[in-house]
């Protein structure tokens, strides 16, 4: 269906060298986006040849602003941007430390705010409009323990999303979210694999659909919310976490 086509767009994602940046940048891919990848490291070989990819560290204060002018010399018709980027530093809240909160946010929070901000003016000085899709979580709409920093910093993200669609509808830039729930991901790997007869196992009896996810299952509602199929949609955020908030108790 060529409402769910992308042969005419070009797409940046942040955080795509692993995980469900990677798996949505290749779906973008697929879909007929040129896409652009980005990283902390040095470029993965998993990354496919004929796409560029640009290393930056988005904690530094110039990071977003290089990231974006690279990624435009690299496809300069963009027009859709994956907003992707994020990590988990806590410790227990009376353990929390500037330096960890600070971490959090300028990754989390200021890194998607000034990269979206960059990647706007750009459309609005070439008369275009386009997407932004950012990644959330479910940990922004319902708490969890010893994750102060990471939940605080997914909820922000939560009224980023609708605070940008509202500012950026009038330069028909349409700005919606993902929010996750328990992924299988490089980070969360560590905690799944130490923990997998309790804590594990306790999550895939909460899930609904009684497993944990895969950086896949987040991908095409990602092309979705890129697509002209959802070319009415704004100020949205899908949840993609097998119904792990839908039900209160979960399975015994």
């Amino acid at each position: 269906m060529k409402a769910f086509s992308l042969e005419n767009s070009a797409a940046l994602v942040t955080g795509s060298s692993q995980g469900i940046g990677f798996a949505a940048a290749m779906a973008l891919r697929e879909a007929g986006a040129k896409t652009v990848f980005h990283g902390l490291q040095a470029r993965p070989e998993n990354i496919p040849a004929d796409s560029a990819y640009v290393q930056t560290d988005l904690t530094q204060e110039d990071g977003p602003a290089r990231l974006v002018a690279a990624a435009f010399a690299a496809q300069p018709a963009l027009d859709t941007l994956m907003c992707n980027a994020g990590s988990f530093f806590d410790t227990p809240f009376l353990d929390m430390t500037r330096d960890r909160w600070e971490r959090t946010f300028r990754l989390n929070v200021s890194a998607t705010y000034f990269i979206a901000q960059e990647f706007a003016r750009r459309l609005v000085a070439a008369k275009r409009g386009g997407s932004i899709v950012i990644t959330t979580s479910t940990n922004g709409l319902q708490a969890e323990g010893d994750s102060t920093a990471y939940d605080t910093s997914k909820g922000a993200l939560v009224m980023l999303i609708r605070s940008l669609a509202v500012s950026l509808a009038g330069h028909g830039i349409r700005v919606n979210g993902i929010a996750p729930g328990v992924i299988r991901t490089p980070l969360t790997s560590v905690w799944m694999e130490s923990r997998a007869d309790d804590l594990l196992g306790h999550y895939q009896k909460k899930i609904l659909l009684g497993r944990v996810g895969t950086p896949e299952d987040c991908a095409g509602a990602v092309v979705f919310l890129s697509s002209p199929a959802a070319s009415y949609i704004t100020g949205e955020i899908i949840v993609i976490d097998g119904g792990l908030t839908v039900h209160q108790i979960g399975q015994m």
